[in-house]
């Protein structure tokens, strides 16, 4: 499963622009009054003006498997890492075969570098914008995640992520190239003790050649 676009929204669209075109470095995709798409990789990230106060997410870009100490430096050197529950700066996901960091971006959006060590991605270049491969996880907040895993997996044919079980507060479908992370609404999103917000998400999917859409809670857009 591949995601090709993410929608998020944001309440500044200025600072978001500025953090993403100037600080990440992500190329600017479309640009309007009431929203900005960055490509990531081949995919794109798109933030929609809100009214709403402080919307917030989590998110993942793949990075190429041998480059996660060389993209925590290249974080440390732009941002604050978020540690782990240990003061460590790398997350290490044995089930996952994956090591990962994490940071804030101006939103407060809880942003993750992901290697993922099953994948033969490596490369020889020093970490940069362009090491982004893509946009491989997001977050979708629900009462009942459970339920509406199952209700996508049957409706949109998507499958269960084969490395990670699923529980009432955590389900995960998809595989290495794109996670969909169903979670419990104020469930903590590791490795902080912020809590999980139903926002509007809207998500363009490849399943198996197939183009598909999933959006939650858009009773939230109020844009």
């Amino acid at each position: 499963m591949d995601i090709l676009e993410i929608q998020l929204l944001t309440d500044n669209l200025e600072e978001t622009e500025h953090f993403y075109s100037n600080l990440v470095g992500l190329p600017t995709k479309q640009k309007d009054a009431t929203s900005i798409s960055f490509m990531a990789g081949q995919f794109t990230l798109t933030f929609l003006q809100s009214t709403e106060l402080n919307p917030t997410y989590h998110f993942a870009f793949n990075i190429p498997k041998n480059q996660i100490e060389s993209a925590t430096a290249w974080v440390a050197e732009r941002f604050e890492l978020i540690l782990g529950p240990d003061n460590e700066t790398i997350a290490n996901f044995v089930s996952w075969n994956a090591k990962a960091v994490y940071f804030y971006d101006n939103n407060g959006n809880i942003l993750e570098f992901i290697a993922r060590f099953d994948f033969d991605n490596a490369s020889d270049r020093p970490f940069s914008t362009s090491s982004i491969l893509s946009v491989s996880e997001i977050g979708l907040v629900t009462d009942v995640p459970m339920a509406y895993a199952k209700q996508l997996v049957d409706k949109e044919n998507l499958s269960y992520f084969s490395k990670s079980p699923e529980s009432e507060a955590f389900v995960v479908l998809g595989d290495d190239n794109g996670l969909l992370i169903v979670v419990k609404n104020q469930r903590n999103w590791y490795p902080t003790q912020q809590q999980a917000q139903k926002q509007y998400t809207k998500i363009k999917l490849a399943v198996n050649g197939l183009l598909k859409e999933v959006t939650v809670n858009d009773e939230n857009t109020a844009r």
